[in-house]
């Protein structure tokens, strides 16, 4: 189970302040420790000499290309919750996520030798991997995006904030539905944004755009789904 607490926080933001570039930098500033999650792929965006985290990354992954099993056990621990939570409030079913998971992971491990650290960090890499899961998935199965009995796990974090009172009326599957009523591109940075916790780095790669690219597609994703939300609770 984890928070929804980073998307309810950007969605308040955009409720409550309407100037775009005051926006923009309110989300940089609020967001910018999601360079330093547990999603964080490595070297994209930081110092190496500063973050061993990154360098340790790195050498499992080159161990991994050299067939060390425990290696790529070690960035599966390390990359398995983030990628879930992708997955999970795309297909909205917990076994279904699971099960595409799994998938992405083996995918993964069969295909790492062919992985370069040019353009794309490996936490990118495995959620293109998942992303295309995704889609196969609906396009074989013609399904449509529903919660059918799983519920979205529910925020444990108290509301701090009269904004946060407000959204907090707000349910976990109203919050579903508006997400994955998102353009496709906006939905993605959303999902790696503020549930996956990928940086901005990290999502420009695995998104294919540059970085200020992303800050756009991120700003106007939010007001989006800032006009999602029932008008009565605004």
């Amino acid at each position: 189970m984890w928070s929804t607490s980073a998307l309810r926080t950007a969605l308040a933001l955009a409720l409550d302040i309407p100037d775009d570039r005051s926006l923009a930098i309110a989300l940089a500033t609020t967001h910018a420790h999601s360079a330093r999650t547990p999603s964080s792929s490595g070297p994209a965006g930081t110092d190496p000499d500063v973050d061993p985290e990154s360098d340790r990354l790195r050498a499992l992954v080159d161990l991994a290309r050299d067939g060390d099993a425990e290696a790529f056990g070690q960035l599966y621990d390390h990359y398995v919750s983030g990628v879930f939570r992708f997955i999970y409030y795309r297909v909205g079913s917990r076994e279904l996520a699971e099960d595409l998971t799994s998938e992405t992971f083996v995918r993964g491990l069969k295909a790492i030798q062919r992985f370069t650290w040019q353009g794309k960090d490996f936490g990118a890499w495995l959620t293109t991997i998942a992303r295309n899961l995704i889609a196969d998935h609906f396009k074989s199965s013609r399904s449509r995006l529903e919660i059918v009995s799983d519920e979205v796990p529910e925020s444990r974090t108290p509301a701090s904030s009269p904004e946060d009172d407000v959204l907090s009326l707000i349910s976990n599957e109203l919050l579903f539905e508006a997400v994955n009523s998102l353009p496709p591109e906006q939905r993605d940075c959303i999902l790696m944004r503020f549930i996956q916790g990928m940086s901005i780095a990290e999502t420009a790669a695995a998104l294919q755009r540059s970085e200020g690219a992303i800050k756009q597609l991120q700003l106007r994703a939010v007001r989006s789904l800032a006009k999602r939300v029932p008008s009565d609770l605004r």
